[in-house]
């Protein structure tokens, strides 16, 4: 869900915030929606606040490609990793990471899987080398 709303934004330039309360509409009566819209929620707001430095990280170690260049769906593939990566604890960074290599070999490329890969594993060596 979150995803979802950060790559609808990206495309149409629109609030994601805003998608995915559409979006959360259209599934009220779906299993454990209060908790999948939080945490939803609680990605979305954070990849707001720390938009810059997320993109800036994965500006820093994607050798060879603009952010501008990167097809749509990586770009948000990435930005909801390195958001679990860098800010949130509760998600192991092994569990962030492979989950978003899924996602990339799924929506997008094989090769974008292990871009993806590559991508987050260095940002989060960073994170522990501190």
């Amino acid at each position: 869900m979150a995803l979802d709303a950060i790559f609808a934004a990206d495309m149409r330039k629109q609030n994601p915030i805003e998608l995915l309360d559409v979006t959360a509409s259209t599934q009220e009566n779906r299993q454990n929606q209060g908790e999948i819209v939080g945490y939803a929620r609680q990605i979305v707001e954070g990849i707001i606040s720390s938009h810059a430095d997320i993109d800036d990280r994965i500006a820093s170690f994607s050798h060879k490609w603009s952010i501008d260049r990167m097809p749509a769906v990586d770009r948000a593939i990435l930005r909801v990793a390195v958001w679990e990566v860098l800010f949130n604890d509760e998600v192991p960074d092994p569990v962030a990471i492979a989950e978003a290599v899924e996602l990339a070999k799924e929506y997008s490329t094989e090769e974008s899987g292990l871009f993806v890969n590559g991508l987050l594993a260095a940002i989060s060596g960073t994170k522990t080398a501190k």
